[in-house]
């Protein structure tokens, strides 16, 4: 489909996209129980397991994505991914991230591309936005990361009570920024979550697939977080835009 571009803001998930999870804390606590990971292939496993999370507890489920069970399924696959399949195992490190650094837990880390692709974002003219499903926590996190100052608006699901993919949180977050769904886009790493639950209001979507675990998508897709700032800034700005 064409249309007439007139993006004014860029809408941001967090998790896996500003920010993520700190996978040396976990490799370091798989040493302590014996199992020796690398913390890359951890990352790698994780960009796997997020595309498991997505396409099957979360589809078998209505559970939210900040539940106990989501959260311990999505532990469960990123561990299964490197091989570690034992149960008791997964009990105990599921324990040790349940009381790691809370309320935060191990979402403490920037990605490494955040604020530049913040700092493009704004000098090039566009509204900056987090929405991200979270325990309250996410607005504390981003600021003590340096990365609030360079957004206009956060909004935590925990705060507002209703999480992505619900439309209501993407309502919430044109009517808050008072813009029309063909003046944002987001972006995110969660197909189901983020794709779809944009697009259900009206706004784009550009997946994170960092390795191409998610196949062929009927969407823009992009390595990292400023390859999508770029690819906003080139290619809504350029006038007329195709997508898929």
């Amino acid at each position: 489909m064409s249309r007439r571009a007139d993006v004014r803001a860029i809408f941001f998930d967090a998790g896996n996209t500003l920010v993520r999870m700190n996978f040396a804390a976990v490799a370091d606590r798989l040493c302590a129980l014996g199992v020796t990971v690398t913390t890359d292939a951890l990352i790698r496993a994780e960009r796997r397991a997020r595309v498991r999370l997505d396409e099957g507890h979360l589809a078998r489920s209505t559970s939210s994505t900040e539940t106990r069970s989501t959260q311990d399924a999505y532990l469960r696959y990123v561990l299964d991914e490197v091989g570690i399949v034992d149960d008791a195992l997964v009990t105990a490190l599921a324990g040790w991230r349940r009381d790691y650094n809370v309320p935060v837990g191990l979402w403490e880390l920037a990605e490494p591309n955040a604020e530049p692709a913040l700092a493009l974002a704004r000098a090039a003219g566009l509204r900056t936005t987090v929405i991200s499903n979270s325990n309250g926590s996410i607005r504390s996190s981003l600021t003590s990361l340096g990365l609030a100052r360079h957004l206009e608006l956060v909004i935590d699901s925990f705060e507002v009570g209703v999480e992505k993919p619900d439309p209501r949180i993407f309502r919430l977050g044109l009517d808050r920024m008072q813009l029309g769904p063909a003046q944002a886009v987001y972006v995110g790493d969660m197909y189901s979550i983020d794709v779809r639950g944009a697009r259900a209001v009206g706004i784009d979507a550009i997946l994170l697939d960092p390795e191409g675990c998610w196949g062929e998508r009927d969407c823009l897709v992009a390595a990292d977080v400023l390859s999508a700032v770029r690819l906003v800034v080139e290619r809504y700005s350029a006038g007329t835009v195709t997508n898929g």
